[in-house]
Formats: C-alpha cells, sequence, structure tokens
C-alpha cells in the first residue's frame, strides 16, 4: 500500500527531495499562492510550524498557478515573497500542477486518499490542506477557508 513517503519533490531551490525524509513527522500538505485571497494563511501556517516543529510537525508547501493565475512567479520570486513577506521558514517546493494532466504524482495520491466536498477528486482552489499522519497516510483534507488555526486541535491530535 503506497504513502506520501513513496514520492519525491523538487523543492524551491531545484533540489529533488525524498517525502521519505519526513518520515514519522506529521505533515500538513498545502497548495499555495502568493496572490490569493487566502495568501495571509502563511502567517498561521508558520504559527502552526513553529509551535509544532519540535514536536515532530512539518508544513509543506506546494505553489500553484492553476487558480486564476495566482501564482506567476518563478522558484526566487516565490521563495523571496515567502521569505520576506510572511518569515516562512517550512520547506517550500517547487510550483507544480495539482490539477489535470500534469498533475504531481504526489497530489494524484492525495486526491485519492481524501475526496473534497461532496466526493470531488480534484483541488478546487489555493489553500488546500491534507493532514499525514506519521504513518504517511492521509488522515485528512481542509478546503481552504479553513484557517490554519482551526487546524491546531486536529495536529495536537495527529500528534
Amino acid at each position: 500500500m503506497a504513502s506520501i513517503y513513496d514520492f519525491s519533490a523538487r523543492d524551491i531551490d531545484g533540489k529533488e527531495r525524498p517525502l521519505a525524509e519526513f518520515k514519522g513527522k506529521v505533515l500538513l500538505i498545502v497548495n499555495t499562492a502568493s496572490q490569493c485571497g487566502f495568501t495571509y494563511q502563511y502567517e498561521g501556517l508558520e504559527a502552526l510550524h513553529r509551535k509544532y516543529a519540535d514536536k515532530g510537525v512539518e508544513v509543506l508547501a506546494f505553489p500553484c498557478n492553476q487558480f486564476g493565475k495566482q501564482e506567476p512567479g518563478d522558484a526566487d520570486e516565490i521563495k523571496t515573497f515567502c521569505t520576506t513577506k510572511y518569515d516562512v521558514t517550512f520547506p517550500i517546493f517547487a510550483k507544480i500542477d495539482v490539477n489535470g494532466p500534469q498533475t504531481h504524482p504526489l497530489y494524484a495520491y492525495l486526491e485519492s486518499e481524501k475526496r473534497g466536498f461532496l466526493g470531488s477528486k480534484s483541488i478546487k482552489w489555493n489553500f488546500t490542506k491534507f493532514l499525514i499522519g506519521r504513518d504517511g497516510k492521509v488522515l485528512g483534507r481542509f478546503a481552504p477557508t479553513v484557517k490554519p488555526a482551526a487546524l491546531d486541535s486536529v495536529i495536537a491530535r495527529a500528534l
């Protein structure tokens, strides 16, 4: 049976990173965008990361330009935006597709494991969140409207 540890992804600096390096941690995987109405959630994601990093939680950001073309920048622009505007310290990955024929394999897996509203498989917008347990299995899927702070107790239970 597959888990997220079977996948790898290129990080924002262009290095291929096996997700197995996060084995044993609770993960919050989020498709992000720098020019979205939900971009402010970077602040809440960073707060969760800082609160729980020493307890074994990682937030992983996957920029995506598929929704309203709200992530038009290149890797350097995305990295600079996240680190200067929101002081992001959690891992940011290279821009990917989360829907369609070029869907990143990780997202194809996530979508098949936890469906969204009314059983929908596809991601509907930026800042959809997936919570992954220490065993690499998908525990939950949360809509873009769910603020990071609302996930605090869910993350605490996953620990």
